[in-house]
């Protein structure tokens, strides 16, 4: 059988890397999500571009998944959570059940970010720009210079990998160590139509200085797959 999360240690705590994209804190019974972009389709609809509308509802249909294998009683995105400051207007009837099902069940924390705005009432759940939960930073945005365990979102990681002589670019978490055991943590992006930027981007490695190393990890087939992509010149 093979297994929806892996389990790893990041600054004395255990959490779980999901398939899906979603990192699970046992401790806390927290699953942490990032940069959902809800409503992009209709964003790009409004501009000209056609993409089939179903984003949203596939992305809280995950979300919904990600909760019950994991058995998560809160929830905290990490920003970027609609598309743009008018996102959660657009929600079409289906989508905003599903949304106000989640919020309701569960204690909800949305983090902002840089696409979301001010968000709606209507969105359910409670809203910060960042917090501090058991000594861990949450935050839209890596901010460099931080010396706290930190998690974060923004970048859309992504690891370019050699499958059978092929090519092939899995979303990821990255994942720094500073000189004093400390550590950081970008999340992959949860929502079904994010791209993403090559893990080891400059904006990337520079969003985490100070550090002495920086990985990659992916989930692979019966384990988490650690690669890494910077190491501090002796």
């Amino acid at each position: 059988m093979v297994p929806v999360s892996f389990a790893f240690d990041f600054c004395g705590e255990e959490f779980r890397l999901t398939r899906a994209n979603a990192l699970f804190w046992p401790r806390e019974n927290a699953l942490l999500v990032a940069d959902l972009h809800l409503e992009k389709s209709s964003f790009f609809a409004g501009h000209g571009q056609f993409l089939p509308p179903y984003d949203s509802r596939e992305t809280l249909e995950r979300l919904a998944n990600a909760v019950k294998d994991t058995g998560a009683r809160r929830v905290y995105t990490l920003g970027d959570n609609f598309h743009d400051a008018e996102g959660s207007l657009r929600l079409e009837n289906h989508a905003a059940g599903m949304l106000d099902a989640l919020t309701r069940a569960l204690d909800f924390v949305w983090i902002t970010g840089n696409h979301d705005g001010e968000q709606r009432p209507q969105c359910g759940g409670t809203f910060f720009e960042e917090l501090e939960l058991a000594g861990m930073v949450l935050r839209h945005e890596a901010r460099r210079g931080e010396t706290r365990p930190e998690l974060s979102g923004h970048f859309h990681p992504r690891l370019k990998i050699a499958v059978r002589e092929k090519h092939i670019r899995r979303p990821c978490a990255v994942v720094s160590k500073d000189a004093h055991g400390s550590g950081r943590m970008i999340l992959p992006a949860f929502g079904s139509l994010t791209g993403g930027m090559d893990a080891a981007d400059p904006a990337i490695l520079d969003a985490l200085q100070p550090a002495t190393t920086i990985d990659a990890m992916v989930p692979a087939e019966k384990r988490l797959a650690r690669f890494p992509i910077w190491r501090k010149a002796a």
